[in-house]
């Protein structure tokens, strides 16, 4: 029940009216900054940006989960699928950079023959 509350407001905050939310709650606390309310809204602002910024992420996972749900979807479907690729996000940086090189280093290799080739 949290997470689908979680995902709501992030949703919510990557949209414009979460942005004229978020600048109307900063004008109303710099509105109370004469009344001596500083300590106050120093803590309010800071909680916020905390949890605008984890909101940031949460969105930020959600989209990547899904596209790299789809792409998945390309390799698996393609005719010759190289599965050794599906689930990479989830391996060791050092593992997927030597997996990017070793990919790149192919696409050169079939491009040079490509290119090669009599037309």
């Amino acid at each position: 029940m949290v997470n689908h509350y979680l995902f709501r407001m992030a949703d919510f905050l990557s949209r414009p009216p979460g942005f004229y939310f978020v600048i109307l709650a900063m004008a109303g606390c710099t509105a109370l900054v004469p009344f001596g309310f500083t300590n106050v809204i120093t803590y309010a602002l800071s909680v916020a940006a905390i949890v605008i910024t984890s909101i940031v992420l949460i969105q930020g996972y959600r989209d990547t989960a899904a596209i790299q749900a789809k792409l998945d979807e390309i390799i698996v479907s393609m005719h010759e699928p190289r599965n050794e690729v599906v689930g990479l996000e989830h391996e060791q940086p050092e593992h997927i950079a030597a997996t990017v090189e070793r990919l790149e280093a192919e696409a050169d290799e079939q491009d040079g023959a490509t290119r090669a080739a009599p037309i």
